[in-house]
């Protein structure tokens, strides 16, 4: 009969523990598992840090877009407050006669013109000018006599011109042919 009692390669042998080549490289594993779970741990830290600053710069840039929303006329209406004391201040003044008050209105309206030029605004006053459909709306042609047929004889309102985008075309008269 033969002995059946000989020890397997990593078997543990006869008292049931590892050799120390098993040993060994069972201790470089629980070493590199605990280094991968370390690294794992510091990751996802990371990610999860990661994550909280994308959240934090989306909401600060909602709050930015929101707040140039609501203040995206400021400029805009800095420049108007000047207009709207010169309106107050002609009305506040008592009597006066009506070349003065002409006057207040005119540096008025030239003061409000000249804030819609700031902002890329102008004005289209076609009066002498040939009919531009782009920009004017002819609402009548009349009988004017030394025009020649098309040209703008009258304008009823003045249209209007933003960063060369008609805002609003100008109302006119057209002489007839």
């Amino acid at each position: 009969m033969q002995n059946n009692d000989q020890q397997l390669p990593g078997d543990g042998g006869a008292e049931g523990r590892p050799d120390e080549s098993t040993q060994a490289e069972m201790d470089r594993l629980h070493a590199r598992l605990a280094e991968l779970e370390a690294s794992n741990a510091e990751l996802r830290e990371t990610v999860l840090r990661e994550k909280a600053e994308l959240e934090n710069q989306r909401r600060r840039l909602h709050r930015d877009l929101e707040q140039a929303r609501r203040f995206a006329n400021e400029k805009l209406l800095n420049e108007l407050l000047p207009v709207y004391d010169g309106l107050e201040g002609g009305l506040a003044v008592e009597g006066g006669n009506l070349t003065s008050m002409r006057e207040g209105i005119n540096l008025t309206l030239k003061a409000l013109l000249k804030v819609g030029e700031n902002h890329g605004m102008s004005q289209v006053d076609p009066l002498g000018q040939p009919l531009d459909p782009e920009r004017h709306h002819a609402v009548s042609m009349v009988d004017a006599p030394g025009q020649a047929p098309g040209i703008v004889v009258s304008v009823l309102q003045k249209g209007y011109v933003l960063n060369d985008r008609l805002l609003r075309p100008a109302l006119v008269s057209v002489a007839k042919d």
